[in-house]
């Protein structure tokens, strides 16, 4: 299928399709012209790539984790272990990141009740 089919399908904007393509997450295949051809495969792990980007992941994370999940039922699901350390590691920095959003929060809360 053609990448404003999965566009369509997913929400997905053709211009990141062609990003996540960039940064090697998404490898469709190329007809004799050179157009891309999209799988059915490929617009699940399109949407598993939009899943983990919301979940606040980078793309550099998304590429080590992702040829070692596979979907379970509509969820995402680790098969290989080192892929478990990898999540818990991104976890990890995802909490940092609430903690200080959550100290931000609070200066600007303290200077606006000062007032």
């Amino acid at each position: 299928m053609r990448i404003s089919d999965v566009a369509e399908r997913t929400g997905i904007p053709s211009r990141l399709l062609r990003y996540y393509e960039e940064r090697d997450l998404l490898v469709p295949s190329r007809n004799s012209s050179g157009y891309r051809e999209y799988s059915e495969q490929d617009v699940a792990i399109a949407t598993h790539i939009r899943q983990l980007l919301d979940a606040g992941m980078s793309t550099a994370a998304i590429r080590t984790v992702l040829p070692c999940l596979r979907d379970k039922a509509g969820q995402l699901a680790p098969t290989c272990s080192v892929t478990v350390a990898d999540l818990e590691r991104e976890r990890a920095r995802i909490e940092a990141s609430i903690e200080s959003l959550t100290q931000s929060r609070d200066a600007i809360s303290r200077v606006i009740s000062a007032g």
